[in-house]
């Protein structure tokens, strides 16, 4: 989303948050391990297993929906109470729009007991409206058309732990577009409806696609807190063969590749968190399939990552994606952090013909409440801008990446 307004989103976390019992210190933190609790083996020295439950106000505002409101709800903490498993997170929302737009949706990235299973995934339903500026990485914002659909996902994977920090196992994702919609060119004379006359975009493209995939990845994941690493790596590789024998109105394959860092610089109060991202496809790729920079519209496309913040949803997509980011995390007072970001990414028909020039920037700095301290759950405020996009405000729950 482009240009949200949470304040009112904030004071009800802040309430929910101030409500909580208070956490103890974070040992990532304070630079020391957690005492063992007495009568028990140091191998099950840890809290008793917690979980909390939150309810989550949603206000936002947009030019394409006007004023957006609803209610989520995340629960959080760990299955087990064993040292071995990281927390997990469950979010659900519903909100909807001055302009009718909505959305209902379940995202999920739990670990089982002993990090036996990592399951992660999102069912979303979106009536939804977004700007569309064409194919490629030259596209320019005189060519912006409105769009609206219905769309469904269903995204999910199940990963088996076959060696310490190492998963495999199976994704399958579906998305079905209908109802697909652009205002006709003669209502403004002046601006060229994109959506109507792009070359690339198919008939069949603008009255709706189905598209169904499957396919293995394997995570190598050593963070210590997924949704707010101070420590760790992530290795992430997927394959998805999407064909009309899975009920596919278009037969491609997607490779993606996403690579992160985090690390302390001088001190615990200070994290350094870097992601490179590549998305590759080969075959017919409908557009709202297409790799794409800017914020995604949630859930796990990215792995829950937030791509170029700055740049609008899918402002400049193609075929080929390749994006670097970097972030500098800085523990401030109480539960307030700050950080700084900035990223570069470009996008490509063909993976040889991609152009150093037509490389795009984004960047921006930002504010972290933390909600839920024992599981680092922060609510997130940047302010950002990026190549062809107005700088705005984007509010979400969890690290960008």
């Amino acid at each position: 989303m482009r240009l949200p307004f949470a304040a009112l989103f904030l004071c009800g976390l802040t309430s929910a948050a101030l409500a909580q019992p208070a956490a103890p210190t974070d040992p990532a933190l304070a630079g020391a391990p957690t005492p063992p609790r007495v009568g028990l083996h140091p191998a099950d020295a840890v809290e008793k297993k917690q979980l909390t439950i939150l309810p989550i106000p949603v206000l936002f505002y947009q030019a394409e929906t006007g004023l957006g409101y609803g209610l989520g709800g995340l629960l959080s903490g760990r299955f087990s109470p064993d040292t071995l498993t990281r927390p997990s997170n469950i979010r659900v929302q519903y909100w909807t729009t001055q302009k009718h737009q909505s959305l209902i949706q379940l995202v999920h990235s739990v670990y089982t007991p002993g990090e036996e299973f990592y399951l992660n995934g999102e069912i979303s339903a979106y009536d939804i409206a977004l700007y569309y500026y064409g194919i490629g990485p030259t596209t320019i914002s005189a060519g912006e058309s409105l769009q609206s659909y219905k769309l469904f996902i269903i995204n999910q994977r199940v990963q088996k732990q076959i060696a310490p920090k190492l998963f495999f196992g199976v994704q399958y994702r579906l998305t079905n577009i209908t109802g697909v919609s652009a205002p006709d060119s003669s209502v403004d004379k002046s601006r060229l409806n994109v959506f109507r006359t792009d070359p690339r975009l198919t008939e069949r493209e603008r009255h709706g696609t189905r598209v169904s995939g499957l396919g293995p990845v394997i995570s190598y994941d050593t963070r210590d807190v997924p949704l707010a690493a101070f420590k760790g790596d992530l290795l992430d590789a997927s394959v998805m063969f999407n064909g009309t024998g899975l009920g596919s109105d278009y037969r491609f394959v997607r490779y993606q590749l996403d690579a992160r860092h985090f690390q302390p610089i001088l001190s615990n109060k200070t994290i350094l968190a870097l992601q490179f991202l590549g998305q590759f496809h080969t075959g017919e790729v409908p557009f709202r399939e297409l790799a794409g920079l800017g914020a995604n519209l949630g859930g796990t496309l990215y792995n829950n990552a937030n791509l170029l913040r700055g740049i609008y949803e899918q402002r400049f997509r193609d075929r080929q994606m390749i994006t670097f980011q970097a972030e500098l995390r800085q523990k401030l007072f109480w539960r307030i952090d700050g950080a700084v970001f900035g990223g570069v990414g470009n996008v490509s028909n063909y993976i040889d013909k991609f152009n150093l020039g037509d490389t795009k920037y984004a960047g921006g700095a930002g504010i972290r409440f933390n909600f839920i301290r024992r599981d680092r759950v922060n609510l997130r405020l940047d302010y950002a801008g990026g190549t062809g996009s107005a700088p705005g405000i984007l509010f979400a729950i969890g690290e960008a990446f």
